[in-house]
């Protein structure tokens, strides 16, 4: 089995600076990209986690960086959290299910 191709879950923390500041509206854009790519996701206090695959996350961090840095972002950084089964699928409601 081709792990790169099975879900994992992406915790994705974006601080974009413009003008000496962390500024919210900046993170919004970076949210916007998730909703545009299609994967499921959610928002949360500190950080959006997003369920793809491996070979399609590269993609979705260039996107976000494109997108913050479109919209003013001067300096950005980015945490990342990556839950990976080598041997199954890692998905958002697996570990939601019993809390909604």
């Amino acid at each position: 089995m081709n792990w790169k191709k099975n879900k994992i879950n992406v915790a994705i923390q974006v601080l974009p600076e413009a003008n000496g500041k962390v500024k919210y509206e900046l993170v919004d854009k970076a949210i916007e990209e998730i909703k545009k790519s299609g994967f499921e996701y959610k928002v949360c206090p500190f950080e959006t986690v997003v369920e793809c695959n491996f070979n399609e996350l590269s993609g979705l961090l260039e996107n976000i960086h494109d997108a913050c840095r479109n919209a003013g972002t001067e300096k950005m950084l980015m945490n990342l959290k990556i839950q990976v089964d080598f041997n199954n699928q890692v998905t958002i409601d697996d570990k939601m299910r019993k809390y909604n």
